[in-house]
This record gives C-alpha cells, sequence and structure tokens, in this order.
C-alpha cells in the first residue's frame, strides 16, 4: 500500500517539506524540501486505506479519530501544504471520482432543507454548549467573516467594522424596519438599533443564540425596538424597509433559492434595500466537501455566483451592488483558530478529545480554503426599483464615517484570546 500513498500524495504536493510514516514504519518523503518539516503518522491500515480511497472525507476522519497523528508541525501547515501546492487537487484523482460524481448526483436531496431538517441542521452546529462560541469569537459572538479595514486590525475591530459596512449599505434612516434573517446571537441587529435607530427584527432557528440574543437586548435596554422570533423565513409575512442576511444563505440549500429570494421579495417594500452576506465560491457550482457536510454543516452549500443571480432575477430584484471580500474570511479563520487552540484544554473538558481534534481540523481546512484555493464572501446589494441607492458608491464610506461618529469613539471591548 505504500506505493499507492506515495502516488497519492505526488499527485498533491509538489513544493513544501512533508515526511509521512505508514503503520508498517515506512517513511515516505514529499516536496521539493523547502519549508520547515512537516511531519505526520497513519496508526491503523483502516485510516490508511480510507484516505487513499476518499482523502476528502477520510483524513479528517483519521485526525479526529487519532489514527492519523501530526509529529512535527500542526494539521493546519499539513493542510496548507496540501491545499496549497501541487496540480490537482485531491478530488481529481481518478479513483476518487466516482464518489465525486455520485455526490454532486445526491447535492439536491443532501439539501432538501425543508422546515424540519433546516431546524435539525441549525441545532447540529449552532445548540452546542454556550461556552464554547465564546471562547473563540469576538467579544460580540459575530460567527461571520470580518471586515480588516487595515492590515492591523484585531478581530473585534475587523467585526465591528463588518457591522459599519453592512450597515452603510442598507441606508438607515432612524425608525427603520429591518429584518434580519439568520440572526446569530443579535450582535447586528444591536448595532443596527443603537446606532442607527432601526426597528429589528431577527429571526434563527436556534434555540441558544435566540435565547442570547434576546437576553442581550434587555441588558442594552432595546426591548421596544428589536425583536428576536425562533422562525423560519419561509414563515415571514410583514414587509420590512430594509433586509440584512448574514452567513445563512450557506444553509438554504440550491432547492431553495427561488423560494428564499421570492421570499425576500415579498417582504421588501417597494422602496427597501437587502444586503446578502454569503459565503461563495469564485469557480462555478459545486459539492460541499463531505467531511464538512457529515460533521460540521449537515444541508450546507456554498454557492457560486452564476447559481444565485438567476435566483434573484426570477424574484423580481435588482442587483445595485455586488463586493468581493478576499482573504478576509482567511484572516478571521485564522485568529478564531488561536482562539480556539489557545482554550482546548477548556474544550475538551466540555466534550472530549475526538471534539476537539474535528473543531481544529474545521477551523483550519475553512482558512486554507479562503487562503489557498477559491473561496470568498460575497456581499450583494438588491433593490425592487433602480433609484433606491445613488449611482455610485462614494456614500457607502460617507455613511461609514456617519456611523463612526454615532459609535462615539467606542471601541469593542477587547479581550485576551478566549477571554
Amino acid at each position: 500500500m505504500d506505493w499507492l500513498l506515495r502516488m497519492l500524495i505526488a499527485r498533491l504536493i509538489g513544493r513544501g517539506n512533508l515526511r509521512l510514516t505508514t503503520v508498517r514504519g515506512t517513511a515516505l518523503t514529499f516536496g521539493d524540501g523547502t519549508g520547515p518539516l512537516i511531519a505526520a503518522r497513519f496508526t491503523t491500515l483502516g485510516a490508511e486505506f480510507g484516505v487513499l480511497l476518499e482523502p476528502e472525507l477520510k483524513l479528517g476522519e483519521a485526525y479526529m479519530n487519532g489514527t492519523f497523528v501530526m509529529e512535527q508541525g500542526s494539521i493546519a501547515d499539513l493542510l496548507e501544504l496540501v491545499m496549497g501546492g501541487g496540480d490537482r487537487p485531491a478530488h481529481a484523482l481518478r479513483w476518487s471520482r466516482p464518489g465525486e460524481a455520485l455526490r454532486l448526483v445526491w447535492r439536491r436531496l443532501k439539501q432538501l432543507n425543508l422546515r424540519g431538517r433546516a431546524r435539525r441542521n441549525v441545532a447540529h452546529h449552532y445548540d452546542l454548549d454556550e461556552q464554547l462560541y465564546a471562547l473563540f469569537l469576538d467579544s460580540d459572538r459575530q460567527y461571520s467573516c470580518a471586515y480588516f479595514e487595515t492590515p492591523g486590525a484585531t478581530l473585534d475591530d475587523a467585526q465591528l467594522a463588518k457591522k459599519r459596512h453592512l450597515a452603510a449599505k442598507l441606508r438607515l434612516n432612524p425608525g427603520a424596519r429591518v429584518l434580519d434573517i439568520g440572526c446569530g446571537w443579535g450582535g447586528l441587529a444591536l448595532y443596527l438599533a443603537e446606532h442607527a435607530g432601526a426597528k429589528v427584527t431577527g429571526i434563527t432557528l436556534s434555540q441558544e443564540q435566540h435565547a442570547l440574543a434576546r437576553v442581550r437586548a434587555d441588558e442594552k435596554d432595546l426591548g421596544s425596538q428589536i425583536e428576536f422570533r425562533l422562525q423560519d423565513y419561509r414563515d415571514v409575512n410583514e414587509t420590512f424597509d430594509r433586509i440584512v442576511s448574514v452567513g445563512m444563505f450557506e444553509h438554504v440549500g440550491v432547492n431553495f433559492y427561488d423560494r428564499y429570494f421570492r421570499a425576500c421579495a415579498d417582504a421588501l417594500a417597494d422602496d427597501g434595500v437587502m444586503v446578502l452576506h454569503s459565503i461563495g465560491r469564485s469557480e462555478g457550482p459545486g459539492i460541499t466537501n463531505p467531511w464538512i457536510a457529515k460533521y460540521i454543516f449537515p444541508g450546507g452549500y456554498i454557492p457560486a455566483l452564476s447559481e444565485v443571480l438567476p435566483a434573484v432575477q426570477r424574484a423580481g430584484l435588482l442587483v445595485t451592488d455586488i463586493e468581493i471580500l478576499r482573504m478576509h474570511y482567511a484572516h478571521t479563520l485564522h485568529a478564531w483558530r488561536a482562539r480556539f487552540l489557545a482554550h482546548r484544554e477548556t474544550v475538551e473538558k466540555l466534550y472530549d478529545g475526538r471534539f476537539v481534534r474535528m473543531w481544529e481540523f474545521y477551523l483550519a481546512a475553512s482558512e486554507m480554503a479562503f487562503a489557498k484555493q477559491n473561496m470568498m464572501v460575497m456581499q450583494l446589494q438588491l433593490t425592487k426599483r433602480q433609484g433606491t441607492v445613488p449611482i455610485t458608491r462614494d456614500y457607502i464610506a460617507a455613511e461609514e464615517a456617519r456611523l463612526r461618529g454615532l459609535e462615539g469613539g467606542r471601541r469593542p471591548q477587547m479581550r485576551l484570546a478566549g477571554e
């Protein structure tokens, strides 16, 4: 089996310095010898065989199960080497193509996110122990791509800048009725209410997020301006001046893109503005990584713009602005991973070592997907009428400056990693 492993890894790695030790004790070396040594070993034949047959699924499983062990360097170092080097990705290997083709055929069934399944999928990832997210997110619990305005920006600064950037694109007036689809723990809704005077309705399917968001609104004495609901986007019947959705569209599923944008169009006032913030793929349509789909985001899918825009058009919405954020999520994930690992012992007490390795792999693989491959973040501004927003983008910077003034110069609460 050693020669098969050598052939597999050699097709993935052309640069760097990797030593891989098999169960039989054979040390295989790969790369051109540049850079620090990264060393790993298999501890079972089953792990070796699985990675040979289906590397995109089985490498993550082997690492979280402890049957693929890093001896020098981290799993992030290894994934950076694999995902950033060589000429062909793992899914291009001939013997993995049948599995890839089957997942492509079945992706619509896997993403059939009817109401019940959608709730279960959300609970799988978001209704975890409340301490977990507090350990690695910023002080406002923003669980989406931050906006790094300057190279030296902290995570807290960048998450505040993200909220400000979105608010600027919404062009809010005091008293504007805003629907926040997928409101998370309520941070964006709180910002829009506190600094822009908006009246916000935030909806989520997560019991944990809903409970904490309501507590946070009460703590800030914003209960009269904000309502948080446990509600599916398909069940919203009111009309709003503005709609914003951050990090939720990835959970909709390709089967429901038309339904999603029709629901948004129905809920948006004729002179309204919507801003959609979502992860996207810079290449064409694809499939969800099988390990991510199985263990992290069941039912999730990252769309290409070519899949999103036709559904927008069919819903009768106009695209007035598209912005692509490159590398911002790589920086965000890098900060999350550092904070998570700083408290891995705490996470292990909450769950176990397997859970720690699973989340370490998730954060590292996601970071490298944005840093080395074709993932990005897209922000779409949508309206129903051509003249709803200005015809140049100067207003965004001007509105951001105004919002900074409304923030009163207060910087976000700084914390140590995971504090």
